[in-house]
């Protein structure tokens, strides 16, 4: 393998002898996609899924308060449940804030949740 006779002719301690140390030790999982095609070549699907998240996460971390993380915290839940029943959060929020500026009773908010969204607005 070139890989092995490479590594033979450099210094144990380098940079290139660490990455060829590497490709050596993980030459399985690296090789894997070419014996089964479902198998991506990267990562990139799962990374792009996560990243909302991730960068919610890092957003909250200047919330400035206590309070303002768990208002935080709140709307990114809301925005995530709007997304799992299918229904764009903008118009969600704008139709839920219309509603509450217009004297929705506190007693009935269930109605207003993100899965009741089509009931209000149909």
């Amino acid at each position: 393998m070139l890989i092995l006779a490479s590594r033979r002719r450099l210094s144990a301690k380098s940079n290139l002898t660490k990455a060829l140390n590497y490709i050596v030790n993980h030459w399985e999982g690296l090789t894997r996609f070419l014996d089964d095609g479902r198998i991506e070549l990267d990562s990139n699907v799962v990374e792009r899924a996560i990243k909302p998240r991730v960068l919610t996460r890092k957003n909250a971390l200047f919330s400035g308060s206590a309070e303002g993380a768990r208002t935080w915290a709140i709307l990114g839940s809301f925005m995530q449940t709007c997304r799992m029943n299918e229904v764009d959060p903008n118009a969600w929020l704008t139709c839920v804030l219309e509603r509450l500026a217009a004297g929705h009773s506190n007693k009935d908010l269930e109605t207003l949740m993100p899965w009741n969204f089509s009931k209000i607005t149909g």
